[in-house]
């Protein structure tokens, strides 16, 4: 099952209550389903717990029932249709059209004046042209409709509710999206689906953990890389120091560290620090090896002279 699919199942179990938000929802559904016009209604889905909430849906939002519905336990594609003109007049004239109008060119936002039918209204949008993309792969929620003034009022809808969505054309369809997770996750809530957005902000949570953690091991690995190379330089300008009888000349601290560089140097500094006795603070050995680094280079200076 898909992300979108779990998340309209989730939509499919909210009851339907009052009328106005039954027919907010369904007039959602109608301007961003297959075929609406004055001569048809026509709805195609292959979720069936969608095709259970339909019937119910347009009962309660217009007191009609679909002249065409798909028989029990059809599997695939299932479509809900209109034809009889006087359930389609009830219809438009419910939604505060004129039978003369192309009801597909605006939204009646008279309709959708109380917040809980706005919402109502968006989920219907959402069952009919959404689908939303599963967060552990990426942030995409898009609604698609074939009705460009339709996709332009929605987007003003969705900003005056707080939303900033985008925009695009693809294939004949005029698409509204969102690509931030906190949008989607916002918008999911509002309709009504907030195990789904709590969904989403756990992927958000797990991708954040698992770049925290690749940015902590590239950086502990970084540092592991320098302090293995500032060890090998160590090693070797003791080394030198040591074939030319410098060493020896060295104050004995000089000569206990480098004694200790040389048995340990595999040790970070704060390790190698510790493991004298009595231990010596990370600052007070460094500025002793960097003491015998400058003293090697001094030396290989001198050599090539």
């Amino acid at each position: 099952m898909s992300f979108s699919f779990d998340a309209k199942n989730e939509l499919c179990r909210l009851d339907v209550q009052k009328q106005c938000c039954a027919r907010a929802e369904a007039y959602g559904i109608l301007l961003y389903c297959n075929t609406f016009n004055s001569g048809e209604v026509r709805i195609v889905t292959e979720n069936p717990n969608f095709a259970a909430r339909l019937p119910r849906l347009f009962h309660r939002a217009f007191r009609i029932r679909f002249d065409r519905i798909p028989e029990p336990d059809t599997p695939g594609k299932l479509v809900f249709q209109i034809t009889e003109q006087k359930k389609l007049d009830g219809i438009i004239d419910a939604l505060g059209y004129a039978p003369q109008q192309n009801l597909v060119l605006h939204i009646n936002f008279g309709l959708l004046e109380e917040e809980c039918c706005r919402a109502s209204f968006l989920r219907g949008v959402f069952f009919a042209g959404g689908s939303v993309t599963d967060p552990l792969k990426r942030y995409h929620l898009e609604l698609a409709t074939s009705h460009l003034q339709v996709s332009r009022e929605l987007e003003a809808l969705l900003r005056d509710n707080g939303f900033p969505p985008k925009g695009l054309s693809r294939n004949g369809s005029y698409i509204t999206y969102f690509k931030q997770s906190d949008q989607i996750e916002d918008f999911l809530t509002l309709v009504g689906a907030p195990v789904a957005a709590m969904n989403v902000m756990s992927a958000k949570m797990e991708k954040d953990l698992r770049n925290s953690v690749n940015r902590r091991l590239n950086c502990d690995n970084a540092n592991l890389d320098k302090a293995v190379d500032a060890a090998l330089e160590q090693t070797e300008a003791i080394r030198l120091l040591m074939r030319a009888g410098l060493l020896e000349q060295m104050a004995d601290k000089l000569q206990e560290t480098a004694a200790a560089r040389l048995e340990n140097p595999e040790l970070s500094l704060s390790e190698l620090a510790d493991s004298f006795e009595p231990p010596i603070t990370k600052s007070c050995l460094n500025h002793r090896l960097r003491k015998l680094v400058e003293l090697a280079r001094k030396l290989k200076g001198e050599g090539t002279a």
